[in-house]
């Protein structure tokens, strides 16, 4: 039977990225003292720190060790600050590209507006929509114009049945 801790180690041994963006993200580095958790960068000062203790502490060998670990996470760091800064690089060139559409669209609507307004026979005219034998001049007709209908007369209802007088055969005189 497998174990949960290995099952949760394989969880991201895909070929997608982790996601998240490494410079903010947070490490556990495993030193040669212990854990150091934190940022690329705050790791990167502390395994400094480690290595000017243990240079002026006279331990060259920890000194050479804490330096290769602050040396790995610089360089882990600057290849995101790459990335980052590639990918903020090509957002703007896309922003560029499409300021540049957007400003030749708009250059050719003023050049057609431009165009229609200094040849006025190239204008749309409205259409009156037919002959004026058929009555229709297109116009809306408001209320004011209308023909008033003479009011309806209230309908007259029925008038409902009489019950029968002759006997009482009502629940109430049953009793």
């Amino acid at each position: 039977m497998r174990s949960s801790k290995s099952r949760s180690r394989n969880k991201n041994r895909n070929n997608r990225p982790s996601g998240g963006n490494i410079i903010n993200r947070v490490f556990d580095s495993s030193g040669p003292d212990g854990k150091v958790r934190g940022t690329p960068q705050q790791i990167i000062d502390k395994y400094n720190q480690l290595h000017r203790d243990a240079v002026l502490a006279g331990d060259r060998v920890d000194a050479e060790n804490y330096a290769q670990h602050g040396e790995h996470y610089t360089r882990m760091l600057a290849e995101a600050q790459r990335e980052v800064e590639a990918r903020r690089e090509e957002q703007e060139e896309q922003n560029r590209q499409r300021q540049a559409e957007r400003d030749r669209e708009r250059q050719e609507r003023l050049k057609a507006q431009e165009a229609a307004s200094n040849d006025p026979g190239a204008m749309d005219q409205p259409d009156l929509g037919g002959s004026a034998d058929e009555g229709d001049t297109g116009l809306v007709e408001t209320p004011e114009e209308k023909p008033k209908r003479p009011p309806r007369k209230p309908r007259q209802r029925k008038p409902r049945p009489e019950p029968d007088g002759g006997g009482d055969t009502a629940p109430e005189a049953a009793e």
